[in-house]
């Protein structure tokens, strides 16, 4: 249970339709196995204890008093074990003797309570309401042997000792319907919602039955596991897949294959389901006193019964895998990248067409962030029909300019055919020196940012003189770091890159590689193999001296380190057991623990600077805009997040 991990199984035992005896045998199997893997959560079938497929045979009452033994079997066999377990069973109300298809939960020898199916289908071969009463509004009970179990909807099962891990219950058609249960369990505390289900296979079926499964964890953002019939039930006019799904925030974890009973097994993440809730603050989390949703939420809250079990306090190894590259897309990467870079240009192509711009100023170093920030400008300019001409590329070597950088600047600018402008400034930030009073040999700040803002100045004035705006370059990593120059990189009049992650930068001239291909190609290649760096101390023996990696540390671990303890705001300590997780081979420990550190102290100290952005396109779930996406006082404090690291 270490950082709010929940493990989950969905369990699919073979079963024979009405052989409670055997069902019986091969569910208290699972559960054991479940549980010796770690499991928190073992959801099973719907009506798993006899079969989904008795028809009339669920009148008689020798099924239903076999069904009665065998629960009170499985509910012994869970004693001593800390693991939360919803079996499917049909059960009669004590007081109205209506049968109810339901959803037993039992944890350590103890039955917690029964949710019945809310809404019963009637169509093909699920006669079910020629069975079963669909759930009333009102509590029932049941009787299973000498234990009396609530029967209800509206129950939150929540674990004791973890106030994030409480699980609510739907079945099967419930998830089908328009106004699901899930929804109102969600509104009312529930972060993991289990699905007891028996859906028949059809072609096509299983790719809708998955869309659903993980648009339902995405809307009502929790974690969803739905555990389905397979081999042993009817074949008489359908057979049943066994589709198990584990979903969180609309994203599938684990999926069974389909014909293939057995165990499947995924972590559910219940901090980033609350820390998720908390971000969105939509209608379902709002208070009940809430003016402004009060009428929404009093039709939906309704009295829940919360009943408490004991989780496990155990640690299982993590069967889920963490990318190193979060802002790196996994499937269909052309695509995104593509999508990436039209956002940025649409952005930009408003900006210039409001403010009847002439001109778009750049200045290029060779490096990543400018050449993205031209090849967005250039696209911008080939949409508005405006001659290219009109995109002033300027360079302006310093002192720590390499031949290297300097020659991939002018050939890309040649090659895409704008207007360059080459300004050396090592004589007026000379002057400068002189003027301030600054020895020249002191290799300092001062050495460093006098540069920067030099640059600055010149872009600024030259937009004065054309009538255009000046195009910032710098890019959402370095903004989180603040490894720019106030006054200086850090201004522009539109940023294109602001909310774009070095990691990302890195992708988008890949595939503008790609797409260009020939010369223009062949220079991206060049800059995207040159080391990353502001190039403001001199060079050593003609090449780069100043290597930005080394100063503040690797990008590809920031970009991890951004996404997870800001974008899902995760305590340092998750964020570097999330990092060992996912570098495992590439950084060690210690090395994640030295870069996290230095992370969050940037992260504080360099506020001030975010909070005084230039206007820029958002592109992702990350921005630092301090108009709309973070909003931090400069004098923030970090020493929480230190001392956790520590």
């Amino acid at each position: 249970m270490r950082n709010g991990f929940i493990k989950v199984c969905a369990a699919t035992p073979e079963i024979r339709v009405a052989d409670v005896e055997f069902n019986t045998k091969q569910i208290i199997k699972a559960i054991k196995e479940s549980a010796k893997s770690g499991s928190m959560l073992t959801v099973f079938p719907e009506l798993c204890v006899c079969g989904y497929t008795c028809g009339d045979l669920f009148n008689q009452k020798a099924l239903l008093d076999g069904v009665e033994n065998a629960l009170f079997r499985i509910c012994e066999a869970t004693q001593g074990l800390d693991i939360l377990v919803f079996v499917g069973a049909p059960l009669c109300d004590n007081d109205s003797g209506k049968l109810y298809n339901c959803a037993v939960a039992v944890c350590n020898g103890e039955f917690l309570g029964a949710v019945p199916k809310t809404y019963i289908p009637n169509y093909g071969e699920f006669y079910e309401r020629r069975h079963f009463s669909p759930a009333s509004c009102g509590a029932g009970y049941a009787k299973i042997k000498d234990h009396t179990v609530l029967i209800d909807t509206d129950i939150i099962f929540k674990a004791r000792n973890c106030p994030e891990f409480t699980v609510a219950a739907e079945i099967c058609e419930d998830l089908w319907a328009p106004q699901s249960p899930s929804v109102n369990h969600v509104i009312n505390g529930a972060n993991i919602i289990v699905n007891l289900s028996c859906s028949d296979e059809t072609v096509g079926k299983a790719e809708y039955r998955k869309s659903l499964v993980k648009m339902q964890s995405g809307k009502l953002i929790c974690g969803y596991v739905y555990c389905d019939a397979g081999d042993g039930e009817s074949t008489t006019d359908s057979v049943f897949a066994g589709h198990n799904i584990i979903a969180e925030n609309g994203n599938v974890l684990a999926e069974s294959k389909l014909f293939e009973n057995g165990l499947l097994f995924s972590e559910i993440d219940v901090e980033a389901v609350v820390s998720e809730r908390r971000r969105m603050s939509s209608a379902f989390y709002e208070s009940k006193d809430d003016t402004v949703n009060s009428n929404y939420c009093s039709v939906n809250r309704r009295k829940y019964s919360e009943i408490f079990f004991n989780a496990s306090e155990g640690e299982s190894k993590l069967t889920r895998t963490f990318s190193r590259l979060p802002f790196i897309p996994e499937k269909a990467l052309a695509e995104r990248m593509e999508l990436i870079l039209n956002i940025q240009a649409k952005g930009l192509e408003k900006r210039i067409k409001h403010t009847c711009a002439k001109t778009a100023v750049i200045g290029i170093s060779g490096g990543l962030d400018s050449a993205l920030a031209l090849l967005v400008t250039y696209r911008v300019f080939k949409a508005l029909a405006k001659d290219c001409k009109d995109i002033i590329a300027v360079t302006m070597p310093g002192f720590g300019t390499t031949g290297k950088t300097k020659n991939n600047s002018l050939k890309l600018i040649e090659t895409l055919g704008v207007s360059c402008k080459t300004i050396p400034i090592i004589d007026s930030v000379n002057q400068h020196f002189k003027d301030i009073g600054h020895d020249t040999d002191k290799l300092d700040v001062t050495y460093e940012n006098a540069q920067a803002r030099m640059r600055t100045l010149i872009l600024m004035d030259i937009a004065n003189q054309t009538g255009g705006i000046v195009i910032g370059t710098g890019d959402l990593s370095e903004l989180a770091l603040g490894w720019a120059t106030y006054n200086g990189d850090h201004i522009s009049m539109y940023g294109v890159n602001c909310s774009v992650p070095k990691t990302l930068v890195q992708y988008l001239i890949q595939s503008e590689a790609e797409r260009f291909g020939g010369e223009c190609g062949k220079i991206l290649e060049d800059i995207l193999n040159t080391e990353i760096s502001p190039e403001l101390l001199p060079p050593t023996d003609g090449k780069i001296s100043q290597k930005t990696e080394d100063l503040v540390g690797p990008y590809d671990l920031h970009d991890f380190f951004l996404y997870y303890g800001i974008r899902w705001g995760f305590r340092p300590e998750k964020v570097q057991f999330l990092a060992e997780l996912a570098f495992d081979g590439f950084y060690d420990k210690k090395t994640i623990k030295k870069w996290l550190e230095n992370f969050y102290r940037r992260f504080f100290s360099q506020q001030f600077k975010r909070s005084c952005l230039p206007d820029g396109v958002k592109v992702g779930s990350v921005s630092l805009s301090p108009r709309s996406d973070w909003r931090m006082p400069s004098d923030a404090v970090s020493n929480l997040w230190i001392n956790d690291i520590k």
